[in-house]
């Protein structure tokens, strides 16, 4: 019998979760049989995924019309859709939880994008999500956007457990293991018993290449003349995103030797660990399993789509490597501003901020929008 990379990954400190949640996939066994037998220990979900799973699926049907007949919004119909299925999936995923003391065996719920922007309503969805869905092992999504980090604050300091997403660049990630750190220590300043909490920042990946590899083809499209600059700008094409994260892991190893954190580790706190987000290759010609295979070790969580959690677990190449090469990482980032390649850096990171934002908005508003037409097509006349 072949290995199954993924349970190799493991030995290594990194835990694999699955990007997709479905009522067929609960109904069926299939994610019973991959939290039991083929080492997925987490499931991430997003507005994207729930309009995919929902939209034009019949197997919610007899729900929808039940909450037709309650009386409900769609709006609530939507959220008794995907409570249901979030609960559904905690439940399947508590003996990990249990096993693991609390490590792993989450599932991760996203609050509406819509309120990206909005601190105080992210804080009331992120209380209410918490109380209504009912488990331990629920994590609540929240936007790393500006509004997002105070929100996810506060809601540590609450005692629920964040996933905080959307993070591009370094700093933001920086920014949000702080704001982790104000909270668990406003909860310790409130007397509350932090040792349960957990957090992951969800740290994003092919969105970054596939932002710059554009621009760099562009460029090349333009003309080069001179064959020394053409390949510089070969050089920088599929390689930044890695780069990103090594120099982030390098800053949550530092973060984590502060004395602050030392102080909360000493009460009982669990670090936040760094997630790798956004980890399917979006261009045929790199590795199917690239940011898989460069950011593995201890301390870390890459969460995979259905794809590539096939091909990883096939063929994945397993060692530890989030910290190879890191030296080449910095020069790599620190190479974008030469004159010849003139990427800005952070101006890719803030673009993709905003584009993400909107490609949940979107799906969520999409499926809001299905959802009230099959509402209308199921309602009695």
């Amino acid at each position: 019998m072949a290995t199954n990379q993924l349970l190799e990954i493991r030995k290594y400190g990194q835990s694999i979760w699955m990007d997709n949640l479905s009522r067929d996939i609960i109904q069926s066994g299939e994610l019973k049989d991959l939290v039991e037998n083929k080492g997925i220990t987490g499931i991430t979900s997003n507005p994207a995924i729930f309009e995919k799973a929902i939209a034009g699926n019949a197997i919610y049907d007899a729900d929808i019309e039940a909450g037709i007949r309650a009386g409900l919004s769609t709006e609530k119909i939507y959220e008794s859709l995907a409570f249901t299925d979030i609960r559904n999936a905690c439940d399947i995923l508590r003996p990990v939880y249990d096993a693991t003391h609390g490590l792993d065996g989450y599932v991760s719920i996203e609050v509406p994008p819509t309120i990206a922007h909005d601190t105080e309503a992210t804080i009331r969805e992120a209380r209410r999500y918490y109380q209504e869905i009912g488990r331990e092992n629920l994590m609540i999504k929240i936007p790393g956007t500006k509004a997002g980090l105070p929100a996810f604050e506060q809601v540590i300091a609450d005692g629920i457990n964040v996933n905080v997403t959307l993070l591009f660049s370094v700093d933001s990630y920086v920014n949000t293991a702080w704001s982790y750190i104000r909270g668990l220590e406003k909860g310790v300043a409130e007397g509350k018993d932090i040792n349960k909490l957990a957090s992951v920042a969800s740290f994003f990946l092919s969105r970054i290449d596939s932002n710059i590899d554009s621009k760099i083809d562009a460029k090349l499209k333009k003309g080069v003349d001179d064959i020394a600059v053409e390949a510089k700008l070969k050089a920088v094409k599929g390689k930044v995103a890695i780069a990103n994260a090594k120099i982030a892991y390098q800053e949550y190893k530092k973060i984590k030797n502060s004395d602050r954190w030392q102080a909360l580790a000493a009460k009982g706190a669990n670090v936040q660990r760094l997630l790798w987000a956004s980890t399917s290759t979006k261009d045929p010609s790199y590795s199917d399993v690239m940011y898989v295979d460069e950011l593995i070790g201890p301390e870390t969580v890459n969460t995979l789509p259905p794809a590539t959690i096939e091909a990883c677990a096939d063929h994945c190449h397993v060692a530890d490597r989030v910290e190879t090469n890191v030296e080449e990482a910095y020069k790599l980032l620190e190479s974008l501003k030469d004159p010849d390649i003139d990427i800005d850096l952070n101006q890719v990171m803030d673009e993709l901020l905003v584009d993400g934002i909107e490609k949940f908005v979107k799906p969520f508003q999409s499926m809001m929008a299905s959802l009230e037409n099959k509402v209308k097509q199921l309602s009695p006349v």
